[in-house]
């Protein structure tokens, strides 16, 4: 188990590593996945601060959702996420998986978040 923690924590700092040096200064989509939420915020690394934050446990998704092991419910979060960002003049971002894999939830959510017009 020990084992399992360790490599993904390395991958989610390769992963970050690589993101810093292509983003130019461009705020980072983060997203979170645990086992009963969904988790995306767009990040300012300049100043250290979160401009935008989308949760599946929102009041906005919260009353349309059917399980939260869904890709609907991730495909929600990312149509609100670009939502909220366009919202706040903020176009394009740089996608921040983690140590996750580009699979499932955490493609449905990238995918509707550009499919709702944010750019990455």
């Amino acid at each position: 188990m020990k084992d399992k923690k360790i490599r993904l924590e390395f991958r989610k700092i390769r992963t970050r590593r690589k993101l810093r040096q292509a983003a130019n200064g461009l705020p980072r989509l983060s997203i979170h996945r645990s086992l009963k939420a969904f988790y995306a915020q767009v990040i300012d690394d300049a100043s250290g601060k979160t401009l935008v934050a989308v949760a599946s446990t929102a009041k906005d998704i919260r009353g349309e959702r059917k399980s939260s092991k869904n890709t609907d419910d991730a495909k929600q979060v990312g149509k609100l996420i670009a939502e909220r960002a366009l919202k706040a003049g903020i176009e394009k971002v740089v996608f921040d998986r983690g140590s996750m894999v580009y699979h499932g939830r955490v493609k449905a959510l990238a995918e509707a978040a550009r499919e709702a017009g944010l750019k990455f």
